[in-house]
C-alpha cells in the first residue's frame, strides 16, 4: 500500500509488544492478501461445489495442476525479476519514466518466452502420454501462463507501492472466480473440478489484465529503447542467477521428496507430487511467512533513511560524517536483523503452537504433522536468509548475493537427498541446514561489506564515460 511506512510508523512508535505484534500483522495483510484471497476462494469453492464428493482421481488432478501451475509460474519469473526491478528503480532515479514502458513490454516478451518453454512440452506430454483430455490440458496451460502474467505484472506495481491495487485486482479477479465457478457448475452443467479450474484460469487473467492496464495508465510513455533493457541482463546478470536459485531453493527439497518411491503419487504418467511433505511445507511457509513482511516494513521505515544519510554524506559530507554515518547505517541493520529474528520467533512459536493443536481437528495428521517441525525450522531460518541477501544487495554485493543464493539451493537439495533416508521426522532436515550455512555466509558476507565499503565507494569509479570506438591518443596534456 502505498504510503504503508507512514502508518506502520505510527504503530511502531508505541514501543509496546502489543503494538509490535499489531504492525506486523498489519504489514503481512498489506502485502499477502493477494495469496490469502485465492486459498480463500479455492476454500468458498470447495465448499459451495461439493468438492469433497468428487471422486478421488479427479481431486487428486486438481490439487496436482494447481500445484504445478503455482511452482512453476514462480520459477519461470525468477530469472528476470530482480533485473527489470533493478532497470525500473534506475529509471525512476533518473526520472526518464518514459524507458519503463519498453521494459514491460521486454520483460513481456522474456517471461512468457520462458514460460511457454516450460510449459508447452510439459502439457504435450500430458496429453499424448499421460491421456488427459485435451480441454483439461489446454486450460491448464492457460491457468499457468495467466498466472504467470500475474506475477510478473505485479512486479512494477510493487515498485510504486500500490500495494491496495494489488490487493483490490485480486478482491475482484477472485470474487468473478467464485462466482462464474457457480454459474459453469449449476448453469453449464461442468464438471465439479473443471469448473474451479477454467474459472481460477479466467480470474488470474482478468487480475493480469487490470494490472497490466493500471501500469500503463502509470507509465504511459514509451521512448522505445528496448536495447538497453536487454543490455541491463549483460551487466546484472549476477541478479539473475540470485533469484532463480532462492526461488529453486524455495521449492528443490520438494523436487526430491518427489522421487521417493514409497511416499510420491504419480498421477496419468505426469504429475508427480509428496502430499504428505508437499501439505507440511505449505503450513511450514505459512508459519514463517511475516518474517519478509516485517522486514520489508522495518526497511521502508528505518534502514532506507539510514542508507540515504550514508550517501548523502559521501556526496557532500566530511570524512567524519561519512564514517559516522557508515557506523549508524550498519549499526542499525544489525538492529535490524536481531529484531526480526526475535519477532519472527514469537511469532512462529505461536503459529506453531495453534497449528500443532488445532490441525489435528481438520484431518490434517500422521506423517504430515511428523514433518512438519523440522520444515518450521527451516522455513524460520530460510526468511531470515533472505533479509540478508536483500541488505547484499543494498550495498551492491552482487556476487555475495548469487554465492549466498547458489549455497542455498545446492546444499538443501544435496543434504535432502540423504534425508530421504532418515526417519521421518528429519525429512525436512536439507532446508534447515541449507538455509543455516546460507544464512551464516551471507553474514559473514556482510561484515566483510562492512569493511570494504569505503573502497567500493570511492576505488572503484570512473572518472570517463565508458564507449566503444577507436582509441584515442595517448598523448597526455
Amino acid at each position: 500500500m502505498a504510503g504503508i511506512g507512514i502508518r506502520l510508523n505510527k504503530i511502531f512508535r508505541r514501543h509496546t509488544l502489543i503494538y509490535t505484534l499489531y504492525g506486523s500483522g498489519y504489514s503481512m495483510l498489506a502485502t499477502v492478501t493477494p495469496m490469502l484471497v485465492v486459498i480463500g476462494t479455492m476454500l468458498l469453492m470447495y465448499i459451495f461445489l461439493g468438492f469433497e464428493s468428487v471422486r478421488y482421481y479427479d481431486r487428486e488432478l486438481f490439487s496436482c495442476t494447481i500445484l504445478y501451475i503455482f511452482i512453476f509460474s514462480l520459477l519461470a519469473a525468477s530469472p528476470f525479476n530482480s533485473v527489470l526491478s533493478k532497470y525500473v528503480g534506475d529509471r525512476i532515479f533518473e526520472e526518464r519514466f518514459d524507458d519503463i514502458l519498453p521494459c514491460i513490454y521486454v520483460g513481456l516478451a522474456l517471461n512468457m518466452g520462458l514460460a511457454c518453454l516450460i510449459g508447452i512440452p510439459f502439457h504435450i506430454w500430458a496429453l499424448l502420454v499421460g491421456k488427459i483430455p485435451l480441454y483439461w490440458v489446454f486450460t491448464a496451460f492457460c491457468g499457468y501462463i495467466g498466472l504467470g502474467l500475474c506475477f510478473y505484472q505485479m512486479l512494477y506495481l510493487s515498485i510504486v507501492k500500490a500495494y491496495k491495487r494489488i490487493s483490490v485486482f485480486f478482491f475482484a479477479g477472485m470474487a468473478l472466480c467464485f462466482l462464474l465457478s457457480l454459474v459453469f457448475r449449476f448453469l453449464l452443467g461442468m464438471s465439479v473440478t473443471y469448473s474451479m479450474l477454467l474459472a481460477l484460469t479466467v480470474g488470474f487473467f482478468v487480475i493480469a489484465c487490470l494490472e497490466y492496464g493500471f501500469a500503463k495508465s502509470y507509465f504511459n510513455g514509451n521512448s522505445h529503447h528496448y536495447r538497453e533493457v536487454l543490455g541491463y541482463f549483460r551487466i546484472y546478470w549476477k541478479l539473475i542467477f540470485t533469484n532463480f536459485f532462492y526461488i529453486l531453493g524455495l521449492y528443490i527439497h520438494n523436487f526430491v521428496f518427489w522421487t521417493k518411491e514409497d511416499m510420491r503419487m504419480v498421477l496419468a504418467n505426469t504429475y508427480v507430487c509428496n502430499q504428505p511433505y508437499d501439505m507440511a511445507t505449505c503450513i511450514a511457509m505459512f508459519t514463517n511467512l511475516s518474517a519478509s513482511v516485517i522486514f520489508i516494513a522495518y526497511v521502508e521505515m528505518h534502514f532506507h533513511k539510514r542508507y540515504q544519510a550514508y550517501t548523502e554524506a559521501v556526496l557532500g559530507g566530511r570524512l567524519k560524517d561519512i564514517e559516522k554515518a557508515k557506523k549508524r547505517m550498519f549499526r542499525l541493520m544489525g538492529e535490524q536483523l536481531m529484531r526480526v529474528a526475535q519477532l519472527q520467533y514469537i511469532i512462529s512459536v505461536v503459529l506453531f503452537l495453534l497449528c500443532i493443536i488445532l490441525l489435528p481437528r481438520f484431518g490434517i495428521t500422521g506423517l504430515t504433522m511428523s514433518i512438519y517441525p523440522c520444515l518450521a525450522a527451516g522455513y524460520f531460518v530460510l526468511f531470515l536468509l533472505y533479509t540478508a541477501i536483500l541488505f547484499l544487495q543494498y550495498f551492491n554485493d552482487l556476487t555475495g548475493c548469487v554465492l549466498t543464493s547458489l549455497l542455498f539451493a545446492a546444499i538443501t537439495g544435496v543434504v535432502s537427498v540423504f534425508a530421504r533416508e532418515f526417519p521421518d521426522y528429519w525429512y525436512g532436515i536439507g532446508v534447515f541446514v541449507g538455509s543455516i550455512i546460507a544464512w551464516t555466509f551471507a553474514y559473514f558476507r556482510l561484515r566483510w561489506a562492512e569493511r570494504h565499503l569505503d573502497e567500493h565507494i570511492f576505488c572503484r569509479g570512473t572518472l570517463l564515460e565508458k564507449a566503444s570506438g577507436p582509441m584515442p591518443s595517448s598523448r597526455v596534456y
